[in-house]
């Protein structure tokens, strides 16, 4: 006979997790005390759906299935026809923008490295870092506008960005703990797993506003600086095209001292280090927080990404 455990019952006792038939899940309704405001309620219709499938033999999940789940692996194009971009940075790059049904078709050869380390069609939303507020970021535009230009060749797309990571997790070893990742470590790993299908052509970068405090702006430029080396350094790229976003710029939050600092950083890359541009945000819209943009605007942003990296790759030849 199955066996419930709440992490507090309805009689108090101190229980972690739910276990049916040996297979541990989590309980759903639970108040800010961790207590189960009504027995009647402490098993809802989904967890009771949960235990049926367990008992199927099938393992349970509160969470709703995402495209990655739900998208067969794809077929790849030969590896110099398989051009491959890196998205990393904090939520602007990953994206919160609203996700439309449009957003969800695939778009001809372009493909996105899911969780699960498969290649499957870039459906939005593609990043992962925190699923319940992930939406259209700029990786879908950037793709179809760089196929739109390069008909011979496939795009894959590699997320990698966290919510919230300064620059300082961004090394060897960081840690952030909202998510409980490590992004330097958890990107390089994913990374090298993609790599060998395709050939490294890009690094989109849209980062900065966890660091825009005036001890952190301070120290900007030098760890970026040592980041893009880093970058071409491990993943053996010595002159891969860097491309660093600007933060938004939204007239009901104006920038402070501190914002405009680390802005002149991303502005001025390209007169630092080679093979590096900036992209402007400039004429772009928040969602209505004030700090991410909506989703018309990271389209936009993602076509001037690929404008961007379009001219850097001309320049090279």
């Amino acid at each position: 006979m199955p066996w419930f455990l709440h992490r507090r019952c309805p009689h108090h006792r101190p229980l972690e997790r739910t276990l049916v038939y040996g297979l541990v899940v989590d309980c759903p309704d639970l108040n800010k005390d961790n207590t189960v405001p009504n027995p009647a309620r402490s098993l809802s219709r989904d967890f009771f759906a949960s235990i049926l499938l367990a008992c199927g033999g099938i393992l349970p999940s509160f969470a709703p299935a995402t495209a990655a789940d739900q998208s067969p692996p794809a077929k790849l194009p030969p590896r110099q026809q398989f051009h491959l971009f890196l998205l990393v940075g904090q939520s602007n790059m990953a994206g919160r923008g609203r996700v439309a049904e449009t957003d969800r078709q695939p778009l001809p050869r372009v493909l996105v490295y899911s969780k699960q380390r498969r290649w499957i069609a870039a459906r939005a939303p593609l990043h992962f870092d925190k699923p319940k507020v992930v939406g259209v970021g700029i990786g879908r535009a950037f793709a179809k506008a760089v196929t739109q230009a390069n008909p011979e060749c496939t795009i894959g797309l590699i997320p990698c960005a966290v919510g919230g990571s300064a620059i300082a997790t961004w090394q060897p070893g960081g840690y952030h703990p909202s998510t409980k990742t490590h992004p330097w470590d958890d990107m390089l790993q994913r990374a090298r797993a993609a790599l060998p299908d395709g050939t490294l052509k890009g690094i989109l970068w849209h980062q900065g506003e966890s660091d825009c405090q005036p001890d952190l702006a301070a120290r900007y430029q030098g760890r970026l600086d040592a980041l893009v080396r880093r970058f071409r350094e491990e993943l053996k790229a010595p002159a891969v095209p860097f491309l660093a976003g600007q933060m938004g710029h939204f007239a009901e939050r104006p920038w402070d001292a501190a914002k405009k600092r680390v802005d002149a950083v991303h502005r001025n890359l390209p007169a630092r280090l080679p093979h590096t541009a900036f992209v402007s945000s400039q004429g772009l819209s928040h969602k209505g927080d004030e700090v991410h943009f909506d989703a018309a605007s990271y389209r936009e942003l993602g076509r001037r990404y690929a404008e961007a990296w379009l001219k850097l790759r001309e320049a090279a030849h």
